[in-house]
């Protein structure tokens, strides 16, 4: 066998080319990020062995980055292992106590963890191209995320320009409210309203379920608001729910490119009750191929779910803290996925509730419920069986 190790950077990456003994066959040499450049990296590595099946090819995960190199190395047929950063940088510790660090040294020490490691499962195709899922899922969170602090800024300029409105209506951030105060943001604007206006505004948003009796109750709260008349917050706010609006139809788009690719999919992992083609996505996306873990609790420890042990003579760690390594998209899905699921499915209900009983916390009882679903999830994408409600 022959090992490639590769250092991925922006414009360059350092490679190097290593035979089964451990001599260096090809002393480590730069390559362009460009394809002249691969097709040297190519062109090396097939002069060291014409075998294309011989020879095992590493690089770390470094985001985009790497993207278009290790869609490269697929394409040409060479079997490709892409190794978590962490782990290189403890191999890397491992092999010397100098704080060395270059290039061309990692080059030398990802060759070097192919070599060690024979048991490694390549990066298959099919991971490739989940990068699509990846990259909507989450894109999607950071717009979620992105609208969720916008949102909060709604709240905070209604408690300045209109606090009563709050307790007149289900929710501030309803099309109904957001379509009043667009046009007329704050109090002193919505007492100058016509009813016979106002009432067509709500009625029309809020496709009929507030009508002229509600109408009346806000113009008769901004009649005697306490709010503020503040031109600039007043403009802040408009140029907020506008965003908002923009976002939630971002946000719609992805969630349909996102549902296309789970309706090809068709994972049984959504037959859960409580797990929805949106969580189900990122779960897929950030997992990948469920055949590269060898067990459910390989899973765990790559959200950053398994308790972390320290124990040093009579010193033994009483209180075992989540690693919270890995992938934290992949985290919070489980999370989420977890109180979802805890709520519609009596089964992971009841166990919530035990954990409980037994006097744990409410997110460390949530923890316990997402080693169980992770099991679950890892035996129906496994297996390919739906899930059975347990009667």
């Amino acid at each position: 066998m022959v090992y490639v190790g590769i250092d991925v950077a922006k414009e360059k990456h350092d490679c190097c080319v290593m035979g089964a003994d451990g001599v260096i066959i090809v002393s480590p040499f730069r390559i362009k990020n460009n394809i002249a450049g691969f097709d040297l990296l190519l062109q090396t590595i097939t002069t060291a062995e014409k075998d294309l099946s011989k020879i095992k090819v590493g690089l770390e995960a470094t985001g985009h980055y790497g993207y278009n190199i290790i869609g490269f190395l697929l394409n040409s047929g060479l079997q490709t292992v892409v190794f978590n950063p962490l782990h290189t940088s403890l191999f890397r510790k491992s092999m010397s106590l100098r704080k060395t660090k270059t290039d061309k040294v990692d080059c030398k020490i990802i060759a070097k963890m192919l070599l060690s490691n024979t048991d490694l499962k390549p990066y298959s195709m099919s991971l490739y191209h989940n990068e699509e899922l990846k990259s909507l899922s989450r894109y999607r969170f950071n717009k979620i995320q992105e609208r969720s602090k916008l949102k909060t800024s709604v709240t905070r300029l209604i408690n300045i320009l209109f606090p009563e409105l709050e307790d007149l209506v289900t929710n501030v951030h309803m099309n109904s409210v957001y379509a009043l105060l667009s046009e007329y943001p704050g109090a002193s604007f919505v007492s100058e309203i016509h009813i016979t206006k106002l009432t067509n505004i709500l009625l029309t948003a809020s496709h009929g379920l507030y009508r002229k009796t509600k109408a009346m109750e806000i113009k008769e709260a901004a009649r005697r608001s306490i709010g503020t008349a503040m031109p600039a917050k007043s403009l802040e706010l408009k140029h907020t729910i506008t965003l908002i609006q923009h976002l939630n139809k971002e946000i719609d788009e992805v969630e349909s490119c996102i549902k296309d690719i789970m309706n090809k999919i068709d994972s049984p992992m959504t037959t859960i009750p409580g797990i929805s083609f949106r969580m189900a996505s990122m779960i897929i996306a950030e997992i990948g191929d469920f055949n590269k873990f060898d067990s459910s609790d390989k899973i765990l420890a790559f959200a950053g779910f398994s308790p972390s042990t320290y124990q040093s003579g009579k010193l033994d760690g009483a209180y075992a803290h989540m690693e919270k390594r890995g992938s934290p998209y992949l985290r919070y899905a489980l999370y989420n996925a977890a109180k979802f699921v805890c709520k519609w499915e009596p089964v992971f209900g009841c166990y919530l509730e035990k954990k409980r009983a037994e006097g744990k916390h409410y997110n460390v009882a949530i923890s316990h419920v997402v080693k169980k679903l992770v099991r679950v999830i890892y035996h129906l994408e496994k297996t390919g069986q739906n899930y059975t409600i347990a009667t």
